[in-house]
């Protein structure tokens, strides 16, 4: 009776490598690593060998005409997963430039099949292997003989029963078209993609035989731990994952606010504040972290631009400082939306976080990268759905420009993807700027459609319990004369 065989997985240990890969890298295969010169090939090469390589699974590093061995061992010492103690027991390094000179692909071969015999490796990787196929176009041997040295590494590679590695220097028209690219089994494109002054590195997983992996280029970073590899993922649909108790609603932490929306929000929803410079945006989100530390709700806030110990108002430094609210925050000027995704949700993991606030959402468009920056919408929609299905109640601060005769709730139509919707905006009266609130919409919810005439005080928005009358608020020129419309 024949039997299906099943692929062997194991862990890259790269974050978010394995995701991209289906499950993790199969063993055995015949993998590419391609990329342009600084696009990381060399560091995730050895990130991987680092991960893997041990007493069972031993590795092999050929090095051809690229850096020398102890060049480059010197720049990826300075990465945490570099093991000296693994170096020569369980990795050991090969340079192959004096059996590549000789212009002989047989030659080439035959040592490294000797090395092989005489280390049993479980891991073999050949960098940068752009100077053999160079090699190739200049020497005696051409194309097709290259083509035949690797159908033969590879076969000889998984007959020892080694996953092996090819690194190269191609550009990502190169990797596609090179006929020796069609004997991979698995083929890595690293990126770099510059836009303005931004730059953001991305990787692809070209093919992956045997897996279902992700399609499309994904971002990551190089940081001293290695590469970092945010993979571009929807959450589970409510179906997958179970439809969340939605339990009693969420109080604000304003009194007349939440008699205003109904008794408060439901919870897991998001609340979008929108307002003009001054108008108490950052105030009233530091308010409703309060009110969740006073339930015993951890809280977690994003600032993209002003510290929490630079704010006038002292409340949210005094909340991190305590610990009862964590802090996220970045000054980095290429982000990319998954690594805003990844630290905040490896943070509610942490923290156990219920009420999480990003202030504001306008500063998170100008830290993006252009790419992002350029869908707005879409990039909202990423953080809305991603931090729904994790079950917390979020509150969103944007700043927006007050016209004054116009009703804007959000840049590119942004609003449309919040359940709820709290508006902030200035009115003239009496030769005097006054504030107003409104609750513009919350889903399932009969909520007020007061305006209501507040201030900014000591402990925070002072609302007045009475709806504001008065005409001609689109003119900007009311008058105490009438009741707003409430259709």
């Amino acid at each position: 009776m024949n039997q299906k065989v099943q692929l062997g997985y194991q862990s890259t240990g790269v974050p978010g490598l394995d995701t991209l890969l289906g499950g993790g890298l199969s063993e055995f295969s015949f993998n590419v690593i391609a990329g342009a010169p600084g696009s990381g090939k060399t560091t995730l090469a050895h990130q991987i060998m680092f991960a893997l390589a041990g007493e069972q699974k031993k590795a092999l590093f050929f090095t051809v005409l690229g850096e020398p061995p102890l060049k480059m061992l010197r720049y990826q010492q300075q990465y945490s997963f570099f093991d000296i103690d693994k170096v020569d027991a369980h990795i050991r390094y090969v340079n192959l430039a004096e059996d590549l000179r000789a212009g002989d692909f047989s030659g080439v071969l035959e040592r490294i099949m000797r090395e092989v015999e005489a280390f049993s490796p479980g891991l073999v990787f050949v960098d940068s292997f752009r100077s053999v196929i160079q090699m190739a176009k200049n020497g005696n041997e051409g194309e097709a003989d290259l083509q035949r040295f690797v159908q033969e590494l590879g076969m000889r590679m998984t007959s020892w029963q080694a996953t092996t590695f090819l690194i190269g220097e191609y550009a990502k028209a190169e990797v596609e078209a090179n006929p020796v690219m069609t004997v991979a089994d698995g083929m890595f494109l690293l990126t770099q993609q510059v836009t303005q002054n931004s730059v953001v590195r991305k990787i692809r997983i070209v093919k992956m035989r045997g897996h279902a992996h992700l399609n499309g280029a994904h971002t990551f970073r190089i940081t001293g731990d290695g590469l970092r590899i945010y993979p571009r993922l929807l959450p589970p649909s409510a179906s997958a994952r179970g439809w969340p108790d939605q339990g009693p609603l969420v109080p604000i932490g304003n009194a007349e606010l939440d008699q205003m929306l109904g008794g408060g929000v439901p919870h897991g929803h998001a609340v979008l504040v929108v307002g003009p410079s001054g108008s108490g945006k950052t105030i009233l989100a530091t308010a409703f972290l309060a009110q969740g530390v006073r339930q015993g709700e951890p809280g977690i806030v994003a600032c993209f631009e002003k510290a929490p110990s630079r704010l006038r108002n002292a409340a949210l430094a005094d909340l991190v400082r305590a610990g009862t609210v964590t802090l996220v925050e970045t000054r980095s000027l290429d982000l990319s939306i998954e690594e805003i995704l990844d630290d905040l949700v490896r943070e509610i993991a942490r923290t156990g976080a219920r009420r999480v606030v990003i202030d504001s959402l306008s500063e998170v468009g100008l830290y993006l990268a252009p790419e992002f920056r350029d869908d707005f919408r879409a990039t909202v929609f990423r953080v809305l759905a991603c931090l729904a299905s994790e079950g917390v109640t979020l509150l969103l601060t944007m700043g927006m420009e007050d016209r004054f005769t116009d009703l804007r709730f959000s840049m590119a139509d942004a609003s449309f993807l919040a359940d709820a919707i709290i508006a902030m905006r200035y009115v003239e009266i009496e030769g005097r700027l006054s504030k107003l609130i409104s609750v513009v919409k919350v889903r399932g919810s009969e909520h007020s459609t007061d305006l209501r005439r507040y201030v900014i005080t000591g402990a925070g928005l002072a609302i007045d319990p009475s709806p504001m009358r008065f005409d001609g608020l689109l003119s900007g020129h009311p008058s105490a004369s009438k009741a707003p419309d409430q259709g």
